[in-house]
């Protein structure tokens, strides 16, 4: 599975993610980019986009990219928050499909 963390999850959770090929934002030369067009440009060469903003689901329509989202909910975006959420997320990569939302928290 090929993962995209936004730029809002610290980088030291790629390490979590074990058996699967993790990229940072800037790994995949997107910084910078709005959500609508990095979406656009991760859809297809990314299986799952990662990040820990809440309001995305209610300002794009989701549906339409190729890529599905993983919404983290922790009351700071810091490793030691992000990290006991990590079982529950490998799970959900092994079934979460192109276009749909999970949310974990």
């Amino acid at each position: 599975m090929r993962v995209l963390l936004d730029e809002c999850v610290t980088r030291d959770l790629k390490s979590e993610f074990t058996g699967h090929e993790v990229f940072t934002i800037e790994d995949a030369g997107l910084k910078g980019l709005t959500n609508g067009k990095l979406l656009a440009d991760a859809s297809g060469k990314y299986d799952v986009f990662v990040t820990v903003d809440q309001n995305l689901p209610y300002q794009q329509n989701l549906a339409r990219f190729s890529i599905g989202i993983v919404v983290l909910q922790a009351p700071r975006s810091t490793h030691a928050m992000l990290a006991p959420l990590m079982p529950k997320v490998l799970a959900i990569l092994e079934t979460i499909k192109r276009g749909e939302v999970i949310v974990v928290g």
